[in-house]
């Protein structure tokens, strides 16, 4: 009685788990691109050059991981061939375990983008998430065997391929386009100069030394009075850190126009860099910013000047083009290039290249 509780609560524990995992994953799949880049980087600096191989692959393997996590996590659910799926599930718990512990004790990456950018773990918290996962998986590996199908071959096989064909349906929508749901601070009805100031100010608890006792104070407490400073631990990390810290925005001549993106209305034109080859749409950005009305375009890009003069030339883009880091760009919007549009810093507006609004429509969202 004991063990089918523990089997029903683990199948449920994990298998919720990844497929929440994978939805959230599924919502931005470019992201988890970005994430795996991030890892195969570390990976060739720390263990050969041999990693670098990966990183032009870095959004179908993601693809793949995603799908696979999401179908892991409904096989268990319904005990779909669990010596094959568990035996799947236990090598990559194994696998993930290993990198968050990695990436958490060499202090690697800062993010394991285990559940994207919905809720942000820092490395040792996704090393104990893994750990504790890790002894549910283990129990439905361990007694793999002796689980039947909660369904016939013939419907679980059809979850199965449905879940499949509707998971990779999703990530490539989810790629040709927007996220369904942008999680990031620069999603639309934000303000950026907003997000760029902390909710709180910073509340530091102080440790002091008297006679031999430690006495802790929000307050500083004076030498004079017999005090000895020892340390300090911010209380409010999280709350008095702003959500955006990284936004800055240079021009050709080295000077800093990041105020000048939050004056009245701008349409940011964002490119990554200079690599984007397709006449068509760049033609029909044309037409968008030709018929802009009270709104200024402006390039924001981490490319090169000289590429990236060669590029505007090449497309005929008259518009002035200003220095971003790729990390930012990248977390403004998940398309190279993307269009945001801007009043007064706050996102009225956010488009992929696949879906360049008309210039009507980016008229009429300016109030």
């Amino acid at each position: 009685m004991f063990k089918k509780a523990i089997d029903l609560f683990s199948r449920i524990f994990v298998g919720g788990l990844f497929i929440f995992s994978g939805l959230i994953k599924l919502n931005d799949p470019v992201g988890t691109k970005i994430k795996l880049q991030e890892y195969f980087e570390v990976f060739s600096s720390d263990f050969g050059s041999f990693f670098e191989i990966f990183i032009p692959f870095a959004l179908p393997i993601g693809m793949i991981l995603i799908i696979l996590e999401v179908v892991l996590g409904v096989a268990v659910l319904i005990n779909y061939k669990m010596k094959w799926s568990m035996s799947v599930m236990m090598a990559l718990m194994v696998f993930f375990t290993f990198l968050t512990f990695y990436s958490a004790y060499f202090n690697k990456v800062t993010d394991c983008g285990c559940f994207g950018d919905a809720i942000p773990l820092t490395p040792w918290q996704s090393f104990y998430k893994d750990l504790i996962l890790i002894v549910f998986v283990a129990h439905l590996f361990w007694y793999r065997n002796g689980y039947e199908s909660v369904l016939r071959t013939r419907p679980a096989n059809a979850i199965i391929i449905a879940t499949t064909v509707v998971s990779f349906i999703l990530g490539i929508t989810a790629i040709r386009h927007l996220p369904f749901i942008d999680f990031r601070p620069y999603k639309i009805g934000n303000s950026i100069p907003e997000k760029m100031i902390a909710e709180e100010a910073p509340i530091l608890e102080y440790t002091f030394k008297k006679d031999g006792e430690t006495v802790k104070s929000t307050k500083y407490l004076l030498p004079k009075d017999g005090y000895e400073y020892v340390s300090a631990e911010l209380l409010n990390e999280k709350a008095s850190t702003p959500k955006i810290t990284d936004y800055q925005v240079v021009g050709t001549d080295g000077n800093d126009y990041t105020e000048e993106t939050f004056s009245g209305a701008k349409l940011l034109l964002i490119f990554y860099d200079a690599s984007f080859e397709d006449k068509e749409k760049m033609d029909e950005l044309n037409n968008l910013i030709n018929g802009l009305n009270g709104i200024e375009p402006m390039v924001l890009t981490s490319s090169s000047e000289a590429d990236f003069e060669a590029f505007r030339h090449d497309y005929q883009l008259a518009v002035p083009y200003y220095f971003t880091d790729a990390t930012v760009l990248k977390a403004m919007i998940r398309s190279n290039p993307g269009i945001m549009l801007l009043q007064d810093g706050a996102v009225l507006g956010k488009w992929h290249h696949n879906d360049i609004p008309s210039a009507d429509i980016a008229n009429g969202l300016i109030k």
